[in-house]
C-alpha cells in the first residue's frame, strides 16, 4: 500500500469510528457535554507547566507570558463560557408563526451536526485547536483534530490531553501536508480550518466535494490607521504590544501602520523608546518569543531585503543581542518609506516587522485600505468620535478596536471571524455554537387544526382572506 493510500486508510478508519460513535448518541444530554467540558478545563490547567514548556520547546524560546495570555487563558475563559451558558443556548428559540399557521406555533431547535473536523495552526497549538474543539463539543458533536507539524512537543501534550474518556469525542491527527489535504477531504459535517489565506483556498475546494459546510480563520494585512491629533506615546504602546506579543506571529497583529505625515517621525522615536524600555538590553531577551522556525526566520529576513533593495529604510532593533539566529530570535523591525512594489506590502508579515506608511488626510488612508482586501482586524488609534467613526463606516473588516490592539479577540460575548480573504464565517461565544449546530426549523401544530380542511377544501373564503391580509400595497 502506497503511502497516500495508507494516510486515507487510516483517516478514514479514524473518521469512521467517530462516526460511529456519533450515531450511537447523536444528541448528547446537556449534563453530559458540561462534564465533558469540565474535564478538558481540568485537565488543562493541570497542565499549565507542561504546555509552557512545550510550546517554548517548539519555538525555540516562547515567553510563558505568550503562552499563559495568548493560549492558556483565552481557552479555559471560552469553555468556562460554554458551560455557563449552554443551558441556555440549547433551547429552542420560539418564532413568529404569523396568522396564517395560527394556531401552530414555530421555532428553531439546535441539532448537533456530526463528526467535525478541525485542521490548527502553529501559532496559537492551544487556543486554535482547544477552542473550536470545545465549542464542537459544546454543541453535541464528535471532532477530528488535525494538528501542526511544527509543534510536535505541543501535540503530544495534546495527545494526552484527549486520552481516557476525551478519546471518545475528539482524536488527534498528525502530519504534513498531505495529511493535510486528505483531512479537508473526509466528509465532515462542518470543517473548521485556521491559517493563510492561500491554504485556505485549497481547504474549501476539498470540501467542496463532499458539500462540507467550512468556516476559514484566515488572516491577511491588518492596519492601524493613526488618526490625527492623537496621543502618539498611548498609540505607540498599544501597536507594540500587538506587533511583538508572540513575536507578531498572530492572524490579528498590527500588519502596518497609516499615520499623518506631520506624526509619523514622533511615532517611530516613540516605537523606538518604548521598544528598548520593555524589550532591550536590560530585559535580557526574556520578553522576546523566538520566530517558530528557520524557514519563517529566513522568509522574514528575505521581505526585508527585499524592501530595502526597493528604497525602503529598515530601522534595525536597538540591541543586537536580542537577535539570536540559533533560536530564530527576531527583535522589532520599523521599515519606512515602503510602497506597493515590495512584498512586505503585499504578503501577510506574521512577524516583528512593521512598516509605516504616511498619509495626508484621512480620506487617503481610508482609500488605500479600500483598495485592499479586507483584513481580518482593523485598529484605529484617536479619540476623535468623528473620525473614528468615519474610518468605521467607510471600510470593512472582519473586527474592529479603537485604541487597542489584539484584545477583541479575548471578548467571549463577541463573535470572531473574517469576510472576503480573511475568512468565512464566524466563532466564540453563542455564535460559535450555532456554527458547530444545525438551526432545525421546526412547525408544531396540536389537535386543534381548522387550517387543514381549509385548505384540503381550497376553501374560496381562506384565499380572500388571505389575499386581504397579504397580497395589496
Amino acid at each position: 500500500m502506497t503511502d497516500s493510500a495508507s494516510i486515507s486508510a487510516d483517516l478514514t478508519s479514524a473518521f469512521n469510528v467517530m462516526q460511529t460513535r456519533f450515531d450511537s448518541a447523536p444528541y448528547p444530554a446537556i449534563k453530559d457535554r458540561i462534564n465533558l467540558l469540565k474535564t478538558l478545563k481540568s485537565k488543562l490547567i493541570a497542565g499549565e507547566g507542561e504546555i509552557v514548556a512545550a510550546i517554548s520547546k517548539d519555538f525555540g524560546y516562547r515567553t510563558g507570558f505568550d503562552t499563559v495570555l495568548g493560549d492558556i487563558l483565552p481557552t479555559v475563559k471560552a469553555i468556562t463560557y460554554n458551560i455557563k451558558h449552554l443551558p441556555k443556548w440549547v433551547k429552542d428559540t420560539p418564532r413568529r408563526a404569523g396568522v396564517s399557521l395560527a394556531p401552530s406555533k414555530v421555532s428553531v431547535s439546535y441539532q448537533p451536526k456530526g463528526v467535525v473536523g478541525v485542521i490548527s495552526p502553529w501559532n496559537y497549538p492551544i487556543q486554535l485547536a482547544l477552542v473550536p474543539v470545545a465549542t464542537a463539543l459544546t454543541a453535541g458533536n464528535r471532532v477530528l483534530l488535525k494538528l501542526s507539524e511544527f509543534t510536535p512537543h505541543t501535540n503530544q501534550v495534546l495527545k494526552r490531553l484527549f486520552s481516557d474518556e476525551l478519546s471518545e469525542y475528539c482524536t488527534v491527527i498528525e502530519g504534513e501536508t498531505q495529511v493535510s489535504q486528505q483531512f479537508s477531504a473526509l466528509p465532515f459535517a462542518h470543517l473548521f480550518f485556521t491559517g493563510s489565506t492561500n491554504v485556505g483556498r485549497h481547504v474549501m475546494a476539498a470540501a467542496s466535494k463532499n458539500l462540507t459546510p467550512v468556516t476559514l480563520e484566515l488572516g491577511g494585512k491588518s492596519p492601524v490607521v493613526v488618526a490625527p491629533g492623537t496621543d502618539i506615546t498611548k498609540s505607540a504602546k498599544a501597536i507594540l504590544f500587538g506587533k511583538m506579543s508572540n513575536a507578531g506571529q498572530i492572524c490579528v497583529a498590527p500588519d502596518y501602520v497609516l499615520v499623518p505625515k506631520e506624526l509619523q517621525h514622533q511615532l517611530t522615536q516613540s516605537l523606538c523608546a518604548l521598544y528598548k524600555k520593555y524589550y532591550g538590553l536590560g530585559v535580557e531577551g526574556k520578553n522576546l518569543t523566538s520566530v517558530v522556525n528557520t524557514a519563517h526566520y529566513e522568509r522574514l529576513n528575505s521581505l526585508l531585503e527585499d524592501a530595502k533593495s526597493k528604497g525602503a529604510q529598515v530601522i534595525e532593533p536597538l540591541d543586537d543581542n536580542m537577535t539570536d539566529q540559533q533560536k530564530h530570535r527576531m527583535g522589532l523591525h520599523i521599515v519606512t518609506h515602503v510602497n506597493d512594489d515590495m512584498l512586505i506590502m503585499q504578503e501577510e508579515i506574521f512577524g516583528p516587522v512593521l512598516p509605516i506608511m504616511s498619509y495626508d488626510k484621512l480620506t487617503d488612508a481610508i482609500a488605500y485600505i479600500n483598495n485592499h482586501p479586507q483584513p481580518l482586524a482593523l485598529y484605529v488609534m484617536g479619540h476623535d468620535k468623528a473620525a473614528n467613526e468615519s474610518i468605521e463606516l467607510q471600510t470593512q473588516s472582519g473586527t474592529f478596536a479603537v485604541n487597542d490592539t489584539l484584545m477583541q479577540v479575548t471578548a467571549e460575548d463577541i463573535p470572531f471571524g473574517g469576510l472576503g480573504e480573511s475568512g468565512m464565517g464566524n466563532y466564540h461565544g453563542r455564535e460559535g455554537f450555532i456554527t458547530f449546530s444545525h438551526q432545525r426549523s421546526k412547525l408544531l401544530s396540536g389537535q386543534f387544526n381548522p387550517r387543514l380542511n381549509l385548505l384540503l377544501s381550497q376553501n374560496s373564503f381562506l384565499i380572500k382572506l388571505l389575499k386581504w391580509m397579504y397580497l395589496r400595497n
